[in-house]
């Protein structure tokens, strides 16, 4: 079957693309942006990849079209297949129906935290000897690939909020049917789509309806929106993580970086990694309590833990030049920027921390997450913004409060120039966006060389 993806290169789509590769099909898409890491896994997969969103790219017709959520009325392939009748389908409705059937899935759900957490449920069970399948929303670097279907019934899928697609508007995760469900967090994202927390809230609870009696349900103690969740109905034994929880972590080292795992007060081991911050400590938790539940001993689940390399693009060291480290980092969310910057200061103690942040999202172009931003770099010695000019709001007046040395900057130039000038030997620049930022890992690195 000749399957055409439009939105290829979204974290979920592309990963969509690799199991249908994997599946037998031929793979074709389309997207407006095509770039890593996402582009480059795809290539190397040997699925044809077409720029922009032309008519003339589902000619001849494929089979199906998958279309992604990023698509709407209007956009020309979109009409094109509305036109023609063409077969069509959402993304996660195609994974339910050609994947997930049968197996034994474990989705990871909440604002943050879902890719990590997922990554690390996929290697624990993998190091488990339980060659799971999985699709994730980024690229595990102890995978190198961002979704198999695996050879076994466990299948690890990144849980998603966003709505489906233009004509199914239920969020992606409601199609999943876990049987193992970890949320992780709750807090008020994609202010494209929900008006307020509470929508979102009941999208989870939608989720919670889905998982059977006999499944699990794990969250972290003291997290309020979920607790909402809940109590709008459950059907689930829940297992809870953090203060108060029965699975909990007593911090070795200030940044997270080892730590004692305790199941219901009883030490189950040492989590020693290359990871850090207490956000991951949290995910941890969860991963352990949900490989738990597929029989993974909790001795085993942290020895995987101990060799997890974390993501490509989760705080990823991309460069290191003339003494100076340079990070790729996801984070577009005040909690997440705050987190970020929290678990790389207490990992570098003193040394000069510079973030260089796009804020790319949606929510973040509708100016939904304004009023954590200031706070939000609280732990940065040095702060610099991009502000685009389709930004829509003035970024400069929002963080002009910042307790921290800020520039505002309206050019990946001026964002060169100005870290070039700050930079010294020892320094860390964490450059935060959850799309390319225009290739300034690589400018900013041969800037720094040169």
């Amino acid at each position: 079957m000749h399957i055409h993806i439009l939105g290829i290169c979204g974290t979920f789509m592309g990963s969509l693309a690799v199991l249908a590769k994997e599946l037998g099909h031929r793979v074709t898409g389309s997207d407006a942006n095509v770039y890593p890491p996402m582009s480059t896994q795809l290539e190397a997969q040997g699925i044809e990849l077409l720029q922009g969103y032309l008519p003339e790219h589902l000619n001849p017709a494929p089979d199906l079209v998958v279309i992604g959520n990023a698509l709407s009325r209007g956009n020309p392939a979109v009409e094109y297949v509305l036109n023609k009748g063409l077969p069509y389908v959402s993304g996660p409705q195609w994974l339910a129906d050609h994947v997930l059937q049968g197996r034994w899935v474990l989705a990871v759900a909440g604002t943050h935290g879902k890719t990590t957490t997922s990554s690390m449920l996929a290697w624990v069970l993998e190091h488990a000897g339980m060659s799971p399948g999985f699709l994730i929303g980024g690229v595990p670097r102890n995978f190198a690939v961002s979704a198999r279907l695996g050879g076994t019934p466990f299948f690890v899928v990144e849980a998603d909020e966003y709505d489906s697609a233009f004509f199914d508007k239920r969020s992606k995760f409601v199609h999943y049917r876990p049987r193992t469900a970890i949320l992780n967090n709750l807090e008020y994202d994609h202010a494209d789509i929900f008006p307020d927390l509470a929508a979102i809230e009941r999208q989870f609870h939608h989720l919670v309806r889905t998982i059977p009696g006999e499944g699990l349900i794990i969250h972290p103690q003291g997290e309020e929106a979920l607790q909402r969740v809940i109590a709008m109905g459950c059907w689930t034994p829940v297992q809870t993580t953090g203060e108060g929880g029965q699975w909990q972590a007593r911090l070795l080292s200030e940044d997270g970086s080892r730590f004692e795992v305790l199941h219901e007060g009883t030490v189950q081991g040492v989590v020693d990694w290359e990871l850090s911050g207490r956000h991951n400590v949290s995910n941890a938790l969860a991963c352990l309590a949900a490989a738990r539940h597929v029989g993974v001993v909790p001795e085993l689940g942290i020895a995987g833990l101990c060799s997890f390399k974390s993501v490509k693009r989760r705080m990823e060291k991309v460069a290191e030049v003339r003494g100076i480290t340079l990070y790729d980092d996801f984070a577009h969310h005040p909690t997440a920027i705050a987190t970020t910057l929290d678990g790389l200061r207490k990992r570098v103690g003193d040394a000069p921390v510079i973030a260089v942040i796009e804020p790319r999202s949606n929510s973040m172009k509708l100016g939904a997450h304004r009023e954590g931003l200031a706070d939000s770099v609280a732990q940065a010695d040095r702060v610099f913004w991009y502000a685009p000019p389709n930004l829509g709001w003035d970024l400069a007046a929002t963080v002009a409060g910042s307790g921290v040395p800020t520039q505002v900057c309206d050019s990946l130039e001026a964002i060169i120039s100005g870290v070039k000038a700050q930079a010294t030997p020892g320094s860390h620049v964490v450059i935060m966006s959850n799309g390319g930022f225009g290739g300034l890992h690589g400018k900013l690195a041969a800037a720094l060389e040169a």
